[in-house]
């Protein structure tokens, strides 16, 4: 694990003071992780149990999400759009420490790209499985993720699960329109012949979802460089749609509320133009004592409006979990 304290350097600024404030800050993190990190399992089960689960709220009730969804397939039949991510946002009341939720979501969902972000009055708090893009050396990488199945409760029912997705004919077609996406994102910003498929349909297993992910490559044109590749990708298709735009609309006329940094990125770029950004799902946002999640599923033709609910459900499990297991350690 590493640590990171960025402080903003002017020409006024003692580099000195910068410094040492930067230690001190990286000092408090360490212990917070190690004094959340040396908690108990059977300590924080019995805590939980005693403490009980917050009261969530959701922006769209059940009923209307799945008319949603039947809304964006008469788009869909119409040829309007080939898919559309639609969304919902749930809330809750916390009194806990923001960063006990991350130290939390570490444990109970590890993934590739974990965050805890400090606006101040706005604290952003991810685990996020999804690469938007990377570039590293002028070759650019996209990772689309789309297809999902809930994770098993025994080896063989998560293998089966795994099996299942994989010969869903509904997740493979999704799958691999977003893959056919991600191409044509690099395709406008490589050079010609470069881009190639280099990993199709893997599973990868998290721990309360597992999905089907590709591998998408290529290699920079001359003339661009990584904010051309940056731009090309975003937003990605895997919480978007295709084609993107249109998608955009009807997420627009559909959703209830703006999604803020939701489908939105966060990653770096350095001053060597590598970036590499995640895509902002799983995410955790704190405003004052208010938290709130939002999480979507991709409809195609064939979705089943009552299994897509079910999927937003299945996403939101492990930060749901992660904010009750925070509100004991206060």
């Amino acid at each position: 694990m590493y640590i990171f304290s960025s402080p903003l350097l002017t020409y006024e600024t003692n580099l000195l003071a910068a410094y040492m404030t930067s230690i001190a800050k990286i000092r408090i993190l360490k212990e917070k992780i190690a004094e959340l990190a040396n908690r108990k399992p059977e300590e924080v089960q019995r805590k939980l149990e005693q403490s009980g689960a917050p009261h969530y709220t959701t922006s769209i009730q059940q009923d209307a999400f799945e008319k949603s969804v039947k809304r964006v397939q008469e788009h869909i039949v119409a040829g309007d759009i080939f898919q559309a991510v639609i969304s919902r946002q749930i809330e809750c009341e916390v009194s806990c420490d923001p960063f006990a939720i991350y130290t939390a979501l570490r444990k109970i969902n590890p993934s590739p790209y974990m965050y805890y972000i400090d606006f101040g009055d706005e604290k952003v708090i991810g685990a996020s499985p999804e690469m938007l893009v990377r570039v590293e050396r002028r070759r650019v990488t996209t990772v689309p993720i789309a297809g999902t199945r809930p994770r098993g409760k025994t080896v063989e029912e998560d293998e089966q699960l795994s099996r299942n997705l994989l010969q869903d004919p509904k997740e493979l077609s999704e799958h691999t329109m977003l893959v056919d996406l991600a191409r044509n994102d690099l395709g406008r910003v490589c050079r010609f012949g470069s881009v190639r498929v280099d990993g199709f349909m893997g599973i990868e297993k998290f721990s309360h979802v597992q999905h089907i992910v590709s591998t998408v490559t290529g290699v920079l044109k001359d003339n661009l460089d990584c904010y051309d590749a940056l731009k090309s990708c975003f937003p990605a298709g895997t919480v978007s749609g295709a084609p993107k735009i249109r998608a955009m609309q009807i997420i627009d006329e559909e959703e209830t509320q703006n999604r803020g940094i939701y489908a939105g990125a966060v990653g770096y770029i350095g001053f060597d133009k590598n970036l590499e950004f995640a895509i902002a799902i799983r995410t955790v946002i704190m405003q004052g004592n208010r938290a709130s999640i939002q999480v979507g599923a991709g409809i195609v033709a064939d979705s089943v409006p009552e299994n897509e609910w079910r999927e937003t459900e299945n996403k939101a499990a492990a930060m749901m979990k992660a904010i009750e297991q925070a509100g004991i350690s206060i």
